[in-house]
């Protein structure tokens, strides 16, 4: 009997979805953007993580742009993750430590998209996001990264960092596809309308790359990073430029690419974990298909 009861459960729990594990502790960053709906972006970052059902996300809003930023200050060792959707003032001194304490002794972090401009006159913040784009940043702040026939070009010369065009859609090519947040995801998709950074420039330190899109400026163009990591002690950083979200609603269709999400949750499990538990779901876009999740979760058969 007892040897029923056993079995029972055991078939049981093969038949239960597979987040039976603790849910990882994230918190968002947000509060100041120039040109971003940080609000609504943060909100959608929030549903896609919960949703996931790996996740439990706190979000943490900074002083406005006139307040006194020194007010913010969260305790960020209650967290395994910390996900920056931010593009405004630099944090203040006891801020910029804790963090920093927080990710060298193995804290996780998620950057996205515009939080690679702001914050350029902090030290440890550009080694941790590994490539920075505007706010002045030139070649006294590292070179420009990208590829250039299959292989990485760390280019050296004099200019401004920085650029995009108008919104579009682009195909991402992956450059580790063995990396644990790549792993079993096909290696070149189609990524919905999104405002593509080019020119970035920075350290560059510990960085690997995993992916790039090819991206023009004036008739000239290169791959470009759209997705890194970056090793800062004994933490670990995913960067995505992805994820642009405009000024309403309806303009968060960047992140209600499949391809965005799926990224964004492999990439913050690993920054947190060390490891990717999830299987590459049946929706993710391909060369030619681009696919949505316009409720920021997966279909009910993505993973059936």
């Amino acid at each position: 009997m007892k040897t029923i009861i056993t079995l029972l459960i055991w078939a049981f729990g093969l038949s239960q979805p597979c987040h039976a594990q603790k849910k990882i502790k994230a918190m968002i960053v947000t509060g100041q953007d120039g040109s971003h709906w940080w609000r609504g972006g943060s909100e959608a970052i929030k549903m896609t993580l919960e949703n996931s059902e790996l996740f439990t996300v706190d979000i943490h809003i900074t002083p406005d742009w006139k307040e006194d930023i020194s007010q913010f200050n969260p305790d960020f060792s209650k967290y395994e993750l910390v996900i920056i959707n931010y593009g405004g003032t630099t944090w203040a001194e006891p801020t910029r430590k804790n963090f920093e304490k927080f990710v060298a002794e193995g804290g996780g972090v998620v950057v996205i998209h515009s939080s690679v401009v702001g914050m350029d006159d902090w030290p440890a913040y550009n080694e941790m996001i590994g490539l920075g784009a505007w706010n002045g940043r030139n070649e006294k702040d590292g070179p420009y990264v990208y590829y250039k026939n299959d292989q990485i070009v760390y280019d050296y010369s004099p200019g401004p960092a920085g650029y995009h065009g108008l919104q579009h859609p682009s195909t991402i090519t992956h450059r580790s596809a063995g990396h644990p947040i790549l792993q079993g995801l096909p290696t070149e998709w189609e990524h919905f309308k999104d405002e593509i950074y080019a020119r970035l420039r920075g350290p560059g330190k510990n960085m690997e790359i995993l992916a790039t899109t090819y991206e023009e400026m004036n008739g000239n163009g290169r791959d470009e990073p759209m997705m890194w990591t970056v090793k800062y002690g004994k933490g670990n950083v995913f960067v995505t430029l992805l994820g642009h979200a405009g000024n309403d609603p309806e303009l968060r269709y960047a992140m209600e690419c499949t391809g965005f999400q799926v990224t964004l949750l492999r990439g913050a499990e690993w920054v947190a974990t060390g490891k990717v538990t999830q299987q590459a779901p049946k929706d993710f876009p391909s060369k030619g298909i681009i696919t949505l999740r316009k409720a920021f979760k997966a279909p009910f058969n993505a993973y059936n």
